[in-house]
C-alpha cells in the first residue's frame, strides 16, 4: 500500500498519479475522510479508556456513601469503552480497505495512458528476413510438431485447452533454458530457490493479486490456498513479518516455480500453440533492497535480462510500461519483446517491476535506517525466463528451411548438440 502519510500531507501528488493510471481520483477523499473519522474514534476511545482509569483509581479512596455512584458509573463507563473501542475497529477496517485499494504511486518517467501508450526506449538485434533466405517461417506449432517437442492434442485431451506436453528435444530445451537461467543468475550473486506455489491469501493480497489481477488467480475450492501466477508472491512473503539486517540488503533470490494463470480476460487470444496458457514454469528474480537503492537495483533486474535474451540470440525491444498497465504494485516496469517471425511482432518475454514499497508496507517486511528506526524495504522482480515463450522465440527465430533449428551457443552446452533434427518428415 502507499505510506499514509504521503495521501495525509500530499494529496494532489497521489490524484495525479492515479489519473495518469486512468484511474478515478474520488477515492483520495473518501480515504481522507475515512482516515479523519479513524482518527476521531481512536480519540474518543483513548479519552474514555483515560477516564475509565481515573476513576478505577478513585473508587478504593472514596467513602462508603460516595462508591455505590462511583461503581455506577464505572458499569456505565464500561459500556461507553467497549462501545468506543468497536467504532475504533471499524473505523480503522474501512481506512485500511480503502487503503488498500490504491495502486501504487507511478514513477516520473513513466508514460501516461494504456497499454497502447507504452514506450519502446530500444531495438536490439535485427528480425531475420526470411524472405532473403528463400524460405517462408514455419510457426512454433509446427516446428513443435515438426521436432517432436511440442504436443498440444494430448495437453488438450489430457488437461484441456490451453494446456500441453512438452516432449523429447522439447523438455530438453526447457531444462536447459532454465539451467542457463539459473547459471546467470548465480553468477550475478543470486541465491537459487524452489519456491512453493500454492500460497495463503495474506501473500496474494500482500502482493496485490487479489485486487485488479483476481480474475485471473486459481483458489483451490474448500482450501485456504491459491495458485500462483508468478513466484514473486511466494518471494515477496518469503520475510514477511521479518526486519531484514541492513547490512544483508540487497537480498536476491532467484526462484523456479510452476505458474497458474486463468487467462480469464484473453478469451480468443493466442489460442493456438503455447505463448498463452494456463501453467507455465519461469525462474523469476526477486530482491528486498532499501528505497534509496531502489532504482539503481532496477536497471541491474534489466541488465542482467538482458543479458539472457542475448543468450537466446533473438531480436528484441525494450519497452517502457505506460501508467494504465503497470498493474498493482509496480511503480515502474520496463519488458522485454521478442520478435516472433510468423507473428510479424513483438512479444513479451521478460518484465522487470520495482514495486518500491508498496508490498512491504502490506507485508510487514523492513529494515532499519542510520538512526535505528524501522522502514519498509523496497520490492522488485524481474523475470529471468518464462519457458514457453522462451522456447516459442527461439524455435521460430533460428528454425531452418529443413524444419531443423539452430541452438543457440548459449544453450548448446546444457542441450549436448547444435541442432535440433526433425524426427517426422518435412513436407
Amino acid at each position: 500500500m502507499i505510506d499514509p502519510r504521503l495521501l495525509r500531507e500530499s494529496p494532489d501528488r497521489v490524484r495525479a498519479s492515479l489519473a495518469k493510471r486512468g484511474h478515478s481520483d474520488e477515492v483520495v477523499d473518501r480515504a481522507l475522510a475515512a482516515d479523519t473519522a479513524r482518527r476521531e474514534a481512536i480519540a474518543s476511545f483513548e479519552a474514555k479508556r483515560a477516564e475509565q482509569k481515573q476513576l478505577g483509581k478513585l473508587i478504593p479512596k472514596a467513602a462508603p456513601d460516595e462508591k455505590a455512584e462511583l461503581l455506577a458509573r464505572t458499569k456505565t463507563l464500561a459500556a461507553d469503552v467497549k462501545a468506543a473501542e468497536e467504532s475504533q475497529k471499524a473505523a480503522e477496517a474501512v481506512w485500511v480497505d480503502l487503503l488498500k485499494t490504491f495502486p501504487n504511486m507511478t514513477h516520473p518517467d513513466v508514460p501516461e495512458g494504456g497499454e497502447d501508450d507504452s514506450v519502446v526506449l530500444e531495438y536490439v538485434g535485427t528480425p531475420r528476413d526470411f524472405a532473403a533466405e528463400g524460405f517462408e517461417p514455419r510457426d512454433h506449432v509446427e516446428l513443435g510438431k515438426i521436432l517432436g517437442a511440442i504436443d498440444l492434442d494430448r495437453g488438450a485431451k489430457v488437461s484441456g485447452s490451453r494446456f500441453y506436453f512438452l516432449t523429447g528435444v522439447g523438455a530438453e530445451l526447457e531444462l536447459a533454458l532454465v539451467n542457463m537461467a539459473m547459471e546467470l543468475a548465480r553468477e550475478a550473486g543470486f541465491t537459487q530457490v524452489i519456491a512453493p506455489s500454492l500460497v495463503k491469501p495474506e501473500a496474494m493480497d500482500g502482493t496485490g493479486f487479489l485486487g485488479q489481477a483476481a480474475d485471473d488467480v486459481y483458489r483451490i475450492e474448500g482450501e485456504d490456498l491459491y495458485l500462483v501466477g508468478t513466484s514473486e508472491v511466494a518471494m515477496a512473503a518469503y520475510h514477511s513479518g521479518e526486519i531484514l539486517d541492513a547490512e544483508s540488503l540487497p537480498r536476491r533470490y532467484a526462484a523456479f516455480s510452476p505458474c497458474f494463470r486463468k487467462e480469464a480476460g484473453s478469451h480468443g487470444k493466442d489460442t493456438k500453440g503455447i505463448i498463452r496458457v494456463h501453467w507455465f514454469d519461469k525462474v523469476e528474480m526477486f530482491v528486498y533492497t532499501t528505497l534509496e537503492e531502489a532504482e539503481a537495483e532496477h536497471a541491474r533486474l534489466l541488465a542482467w535480462e538482458r543479458a539472457f535474451m542475448d543468450k537466446l540470440e533473438v531480436a528484441y525491444q525494450v519497452v517502457s510500461i505506460a501508467a494504465g498497465d503497470l498493474g498493482l504494485s509496480a511503480s515502474r516496469k520496463f519488458d522485454l519483446e521478442a520478435w516472433i517471425p510468423t507473428q510479424g511482432k513483438y512479444r513479451e518475454l521478460t518484465s522487470t517491476s520495482n514495486c518500491t514499497d508498496f508490498q512491504s508496507r502490506r507485508l510487514d517486511v523492513r529494515t532499519r535506517d542510520a538512526e535505528g528506526s524501522t522502514v519498509p524495504v523496497a520490492t522488485l522482480n524481474g523475470t529471468l525466463t518464462a519457458i514457453t515463450r522462451a522456447i516459442v522465440a527461439v524455435l521460430e527465430t533460428h528454425q531452418q528451411a529443413d524444419g531443423s533449428v539452430k541452438v543457440p551457443k548459449a544453450l548448446q552446452k546444457w542441450m549436448g548438440r547444435e541442432v535440433l533434427e526433425p524426427v517426422i518428415p518435412v513436407g
